[in-house]
């Protein structure tokens, strides 16, 4: 119990270091174009080293710490929970920055700035995780650092199934997202933590579940037993292609490429009902008549 507090106390205090800065971002920086790439590095600091806290916990801690998968679990809800909660907008994920381009939503130049903030925040995250775990705090920390030297691939399966299983991780996800958007956040938030979390729990056995380009980037890309091709396949172009069946499903069409619905019918909104029209014309055929019965004969000579 031990070692489950001190993660517990890291992650408090990642969170309460990431909320810090988003409150300066605000304080000192404009609300423009700064405060947005302030905050999507303070939420790809946050997710990335949250992630591999909890990812530790989840490989180790079963036969290492002594509590069960339930355990981790739990934080990890609760850590898309208080993301999602906390973000302020950002989203830390590359494949929400490029959905919201393809939404005409953000410019190229906005979307590739924050791709960049993503990727350093994301940096920043690992080598503080990488820091911490160096101190060897507790147990589980300790074999950590002894086996993280020699990481081995999160890739479990075969290649196309691999980059298939990212994919349908992705669709998921980004199906929820979008739904999410026009929702409460106290109903929306619970949701993609939710989904994220069985995501997780699902998938994590064959690919380690990422479904975030960055976030894989940073915790396998460098570990050995496959190609740099073979991970940017699984956890780059995987990911982008579930987000855009996702978005062409869901709205269907790209904004951003083409204005045609291919889906899906549209029928015009003011469109009047046939009865409402039938009623109209049966009770202008009266007026007409009795219009018409006003005239009287002229008098005879």
């Amino acid at each position: 119990m031990a070692t489950l507090n001190v993660s517990i106390a890291f992650l408090f205090l990642v969170g309460g270091t990431c909320q810090a800065l988003r409150w300066l971002s605000k304080r000192l920086l404009s609300p423009g174009a700064r405060g947005c790439l302030a905050r999507e590095l303070a939420g790809s600091l946050q997710l990335c080293t949250s992630c591999l806290e909890l990812r530790m916990l989840m490989e180790i801690g079963p036969w290492g710490g002594g509590f069960g998968l339930d355990v981790v679990l739990t934080l990890l809800f609760l850590l898309f929970a208080v993301h999602g909660a906390s973000s302020d907008g950002a989203s830390a994920n590359p494949t929400v920055c490029v959905q919201e381009f393809l939404l005409l939503e953000s410019s190229l130049a906005a979307t590739a700035a924050k791709l960049l903030a993503q990727a350093v925040g994301t940096g920043l995250g690992w080598a503080v995780t990488k820091l911490f775990w160096s101190w060897e705090l507790s147990q589980l920390h300790f074999i950590q650092n002894l086996i993280a030297a020699e990481c081995s691939s999160s890739i479990r399966t075969a290649l196309p199934h691999a980059a298939f299983v990212e994919g349908t991780c992705s669709f998921l996800f980004h199906l929820v997202l979008l739904k999410a958007r026009h929702s409460h956040p106290i109903w929306g938030v619970p949701a993609l933590a939710a989904t994220a979390t069985f995501l997780t729990y699902t998938a994590g056995p064959f690919t380690g579940a990422f479904f975030n380009p960055a976030l894989a980037t940073a915790t396998t890309f460098h570990c050995s037993g496959n190609s740099f091709w073979d991970y940017v396949q699984v956890y780059w172009l995987g990911p982008l292609a579930g987000m855009f069946t996702a978005l062409l499903l869901y709205q269907g069409n790209i904004p951003r490429l083409f204005q045609k619905n291919l889906l899906y019918s549209q029928k015009s909104k003011c469109k009047v009902p046939k009865a409402k029209v039938t009623a109209h014309l049966e009770g202008d055929e009266p007026q007409q008549k009795r219009k018409g019965g006003k005239s009287k004969p002229e008098p005879r000579a």
